[in-house]
């Protein structure tokens, strides 16, 4: 069976080799830039409470972080990803859910967020199937919180548009802003146990490490 690591590295491949290299070589310059210019200090730390909030997921209602932690025996797993127009976000949350039975075995919920509307949000959860809570954080409120928000440069938003992607349209926004591909694990009292934060997107964070996670709650 394909790993995660696998999976994300054909998908760096096909872009490297298949991509017009014009695109390719802004998309990478741009993990490059991204990568010297994150500063994971700034990036909510273990032991500190995670921000309350009330976001509404792929069907509009809203999901409140209180009800989730009291709902949760053990926790709450949150994935910020950066849109369902991203291949890489769609390896990793393909591949976190295949985990879903044994995340749920451990008492933790799952939930991801991304800066899509809901109407976007619920074409990812119905093309993946997915049996965990999508989030629309508008507006990236709870990902600045978390020092998690950067901003595209012009040109990889124009790379966007040449592939057909409207983040205007499906974020509801022209900021170019989008979450660092993040995991952090919530224990019930609301305070944040563990993080990682990675300004390389085409890297991601294996379910396996998540797991250990749990186990240690």
């Amino acid at each position: 069976m394909t790993s995660q690591t696998e999976a994300l590295a054909k998908i760096e491949n096909h872009v490297r080799t298949d991509v017009p290299e014009n695109i390719s070589s802004l998309i990478f310059t741009a993990i490059d830039d991204l990568k010297l210019t994150f500063n994971p200090s700034l990036v909510i730390q273990p032991g500190t409470p995670f921000p309350a909030f009330t976001l509404p997921n792929a069907l509009g209602a809203p999901v409140s972080l209180s009800n989730l932690l009291a709902a949760a025996d053990r926790g709450v797993l949150v994935t910020f990803y950066r849109g369902g127009w991203c291949p890489y976000c769609n390896v990793a949350l393909s591949f976190l859910q295949r985990r879903a039975d044994d995340f749920r075995a451990r008492g933790v919920t799952l939930i991801a967020l991304s800066p899509e509307l809901p109407d976007a949000s619920l074409s990812t959860v119905e093309k993946q199937a997915l049996r965990l809570e999508v989030l629309s954080d508008r507006g990236n409120d709870v990902a600045r919180q978390l020092g998690l928000v950067w901003r595209q440069p012009e040109a990889l938003g124009e790379v966007s548009r040449a592939m057909g992607v409207d983040q205007v349209a499906r974020n509801g926004d022209d900021s170019r802003e989008l979450p660092v591909a993040a995991n952090l694990l919530i224990d019930k009292a609301g305070v944040v146990r563990n993080v990682h934060a990675d300004p390389d997107w085409s890297k991601r964070l294996d379910p396996s490490t998540m797991l250990e996670w749990a186990d240690a709650l």
